[in-house]
């Protein structure tokens, strides 16, 4: 039997109160929206495993962090139909593809009150990832990302993969509605260079769009750094393990906890009474 995950990351969500960072979590461990959902108190926690590396890394086009207005990235992966020819054989032979390399995503959603604050920064120890999110209605959301990634920086490793996420891209349709979009793709990119951010992804997770997208960047560059040997895998501190690793549990993720896709559904089916995942 072949094993569930190849890594465990650590990713937190931060951000301002009501932004969506919860429905985000739920979308991508259990495939819903929910239009209510309580204000999240502390911390809460899910997981997903999700791909990483070469097959699927190549749709996420990741190598080119150049951006465009129209949330467009060129390709920077060579064409897989220029592999080596043997020469005498009808047709050039195909490369055997990698085995797909899996991680599980480590999920903590963390409240944006500044009366939890004091918890919440607590759990941005040993993580590894972040999608710091704002909401595109919002503008006060956008400033306050600022403050968030100074504090997620002081606490955090060096390093930390950040990517900026703004939410309710489904409410963009019509500007002139009083809860259009307020902060352009060119204002956040342009925050995401200056602050040295990779990317800013933009999300609906009442339609579904772009969030896979999001936490699957997070881990194809956590994915990177491990195989040029950034993290050390039996260290605590890295918030990245691998497979049978020693060295006990990560900070803050606790070792029982196997909820993906599947369970979450199964799980909440049964009665299980998380608020999250």
């Amino acid at each position: 039997m072949s094993q569930p995950w190849d890594y465990i990351a650590k990713l937190v969500c931060i951000g301002d109160s009501g932004t969506g960072k919860s429905s985000l979590t739920i979308r991508l461990c259990e495939g819903r929206f929910s239009s209510s959902h309580d204000v999240t108190i502390g911390v809460e926690f899910g997981s997903r495993i999700v791909p990483v590396g070469p097959p699927a890394s190549v749709a996420l086009d990741i190598d080119s962090d150049k951006y465009v207005r129209n949330g467009s990235f060129s390709s920077a992966f060579p064409n897989t139909s220029e592999d080596t020819v043997i020469s005498g054989l009808p047709s050039p032979p195909r490369k055997a593809p990698d085995s797909q390399k899996k991680m599980k995503l480590s999920l903590w959603d963390t409240a944006g009150q500044e009366t939890y604050k004091s918890i919440t920064r607590s759990y941005f120890r040993g993580a590894s990832g972040a999608l710091l999110v704002f909401d595109i209605t919002r503008p006060s959301t956008f400033i306050s990302c600022t403050q968030w990634l100074q504090d997620l920086r002081q606490i955090a490793e060096d390093g930390i993969v950040v990517i900026l996420v703004g939410n309710k891209s489904d409410l963009t349709g019509d500007d002139t509605k009083r809860n259009g979009r307020h902060v352009t793709r060119q204002e956040a990119e342009d925050w995401c260079r200056l602050n040295n951010v990779v990317r800013y992804v933009e999300t609906s997770a009442k339609s579904g769009n772009g969030v896979e997208r999001a936490f699957l960047e997070v881990a194809e560059r956590i994915y990177r750094n491990i195989e040029t040997g950034k993290y050390d895998l039996n260290d605590r501190r890295s918030g990245v393990k691998g497979f049978g690793a020693t060295g006990g549990a990560t900070a803050g993720m606790p070792k029982t906890v196997t909820l993906g896709l599947d369970d979450a559904m199964r799980r909440r089916s049964n009665g299980w009474a998380g608020n999250c995942c």
